[in-house]
């Protein structure tokens, strides 16, 4: 099931976030970097700010939360961002991420365009985004809480009310 997030969902997407990045982003980004940036940017008062001011959607299993899409609302040109998206480790591949993109895309249907910004390294992420449409424009470097990596940015052209893929 696919439902928007309620403040009852902090706690469950703070856990979804520190076990998907521990395994997604070992080798690639500190541990210590990692809980940093998690604690800061998904603190209770930022979910509460993210409820507010994007949509988040929450997939459940059996009543559980077990991953999460969280968007902008279209903005004035007609982009939106997705901003994240993660499903536990023991749940990926089970068709959940499949079912947070549609449930996105039908709350994003009057945008034009939906990026994703994708830590170039993580090999998995961008294949779920290519296999779902998205097109990439960009390769470049930058720093994450000041540790260097490699950013790929891409998009997804929606056009007439319908994906373009």
């Amino acid at each position: 099931m696919i439902r928007r997030m309620t403040s009852n969902d902090i706690r469950h997407i703070q856990h979804i976030l520190h076990n998907t990045w521990s395994e997604t982003y070992r080798g690639i980004i500190p541990e210590n970097i990692q809980t940093a940036f998690i604690d800061r940017v998904y603190s209770d008062a930022m979910m509460l700010m993210r409820m507010e001011k994007t949509i988040v959607l929450i997939a459940e299993h059996e009543g559980i939360p077990i991953g999460f899409a969280n968007f902008t609302k279209k903005d004035t040109d007609g982009d939106s961002e997705l901003t994240a998206m993660y499903i536990l480790p023991t749940y990926q591949k089970s068709g959940y991420g499949q079912k947070l993109f549609e449930c996105t895309l039908s709350l994003l249907l009057d945008a034009e365009q939906l990026f994703v910004y994708v830590d170039g390294q993580n090999q998995i992420g961008r294949a779920f985004y290519e296999k779902l449409g998205f097109e990439l424009l960009d390769i470049f470097d930058e720093f994450f809480e000041g540790h260097p990596v490699k950013t790929a940015q891409y998009v997804l052209k929606i056009t007439n009310n319908a994906l373009s893929y």
